[in-house]
């Protein structure tokens, strides 16, 4: 069997496992846990707006040489949230499944931002400290230790292990590649893909041989600089075709309630694709946010959970609605050449049809930034999980290896085999997280009744574990760390107590 034959039934079985998953099973997960929790917070992911946004600013709560801030772990998880399914998500999910999948992906995003804050702050309860003392966590820890289940914890981390170090690094990769294809019609044939890979390899494991530290760091760069360079040329987009818009939303709407279309095959409409590609793009509820959540040294873990909250945001209300709309104009000013198109091109040729052939070259870029960032922001989630397994150096190292040779292998794969594999990977992680807060999610909403009660008291929110009546026990939130933040907020912490509770005098 050569090598085109075994890809043509490696992508005819994964389409099929991929459409079953998602039809029958995820997209109901998703809607009712986004739902739940959307009504269980009272509408968490919107009363409490501007505590993201101040809480983003906040310093670390324990200072030290590998901790990260507030700010550097949503730059991390944003780093993977934002990455190629951003620009080329949102143009297959258009090209695939009709424009209204754009609709789907809004509404996605506002609902899935109450599962985000969730598993965040569930991830912030639960996390630990290492030897070195950087704080780790996500699903596998609080799976681990509020559900005491650590086979299941160990599963789920193996899922995350394929989904971001496998799956979607190889995704990024193969994006990178084909935006290649302006350039060099036959990239693949000529050694460029091959050099391509040989680049990306050196440049991430430069990164990932340096730690979490170098990993915040270089992410905290990178992400900021391009994401305001993408959403100011869409701006300036919107802004030269102002007469456009209005047919740009009608489009997307009427393409969104074409209910004829979804019944007629709902695995490949425009709500399931609308679905799969937000999901790809913000990975709210998924499990994988609440690893970089868990790094953040905050003083109350409802803190980070709004600030993740805030990364769904940015990252689907605010950049891939950049990339539908520059896509979309493009859509209404010249349908029959945006049809024939898909993925990166689509966005080339679009970003071209308005601001030149420059538009092609600044999408190149962005692309590249935005793919390096994530396959950082995604090695950095699929370590935390490794060492959850096994803290081993060698196995460690062993894992970087591999890690690199699928950022290789990514540059060579080929278009439908990527996403359905990236699907795939992501689906089972984000079945098992799922699972695990809507059972974990009354000490996540125990949390918010905390933090609600301490602001409006007009307090900093601080939190200790053994306030909670009946939490499984943590390693972090005890009353020694608070005293590590001097007298006053420990004084005032004991006198809340003591007034809440007159029987631990």
């Amino acid at each position: 069997m050569d090598f085109e034959s075994l890809n043509e039934m490696l992508v005819s079985i994964t389409s099929v496992i991929d459409d079953f998953m998602y039809t029958y099973i995820l997209v109901i997960l998703l809607v009712f846990v986004g739902l739940y929790f959307t009504i269980r917070t009272r509408f968490v992911q919107i009363r409490y707006i501007k505590d993201m946004f101040s809480n983003l600013l906040e310093k670390r709560h324990v200072e030290g040489e590998k901790t990260i801030s507030s700010f550097q772990a949503l730059m991390v998880s944003t780093a993977s949230r934002v990455g190629t399914g951003n620009i080329a998500g949102i143009a297959t999910a258009i090209a695939t499944g009709g424009p209204g999948a754009v609709f789907w992906m809004w509404l996605m995003a506002i609902i899935g931002a109450a599962s985000a804050f969730i598993e965040s702050t569930l991830a912030q309860i639960w996390k630990i400290k290492d030897s070195g003392g950087a704080f780790r966590g996500g699903p596998a820890y609080y799976i681990h230790q509020a559900l005491h289940s650590r086979a299941l914890g160990v599963v789920f981390a193996i899922a995350l292990i394929l989904c971001f170090a496998f799956g979607f690094n190889g995704l990024q990769a193969f994006n990178m590649a084909s935006a290649l294809e302006y350039y060099i019609p036959d990239y693949a044939t000529n050694g460029t893909a091959v050099g391509l890979g040989i680049f990306l390899v050196v440049m991430t494991a430069f990164v990932i041989f340096g730690g979490s530290k170098r990993i915040s760091v270089i992410t905290s760069i990178i992400v900021p600089i391009m994401a305001i360079s993408y959403i100011l040329l869409a701006i300036w987009i919107t802004v030269t075709n102002l007469f456009e818009i209005p047919a740009v939303f009608a489009l997307v709407f009427e393409s969104a309630f074409d209910f004829h279309s979804v019944v007629g095959g709902f695995a490949g409409s425009v709500v399931m694709l609308g679905i799969k590609r937000g999901l790809f793009s913000n990975e709210a509820g998924m499990g994988s946010a609440p690893n970089a959540a868990a790094t953040a040294s905050v003083s109350h873990p409802c803190k980070q959970g709004l600030v993740q909250s805030l990364s769904v945001y940015i990252d689907t209300l605010l950049i891939c609605s950049c990339s539908a709309i520059m896509v979309l104009v493009f859509f209404v000013q010249n349908p029959e050449l945006a049809q024939s198109l898909n993925g990166i091109p689509l966005v080339q040729m679009a970003i071209a049809h308005s601001v030149g052939e420059i538009g092609i070259h600044f999408t190149t870029f962005a692309i590249f930034a935005f793919a390096f960032s994530s396959l950082i922001g995604n090695y950095f989630y699929a370590e935390s999980n490794l060492l959850f397994i096994k803290n081993n150096k060698i196995l460690l190292f062993v894992f970087r290896l591999l890690c690199l040779a699928v950022i290789m292998y990514g540059c060579l794969n080929s278009f439908d085999l990527a996403w359905n594999l990236a699907d795939i990977f992501m689906g089972f992680m984000a079945i098992i997280n799922l699972v695990s807060i809507i059972l974990l999610g009354k000490w996540a909403l125990a949390a918010l009744e905390d933090y609600t009660r301490q602001r409006k008291e007009g307090k900093d929110p601080i939190f200790v574990a053994d306030s909670i009546k009946g939490m499984p026990a943590t390693q972090c939130w005890h009353l020694e760390e608070i005293d590590q933040l001097g007298p006053e907020p420990l004084q005032e912490y004991l006198e809340d107590a003591l007034d809440a509770q007159p029987g631990l005098k």
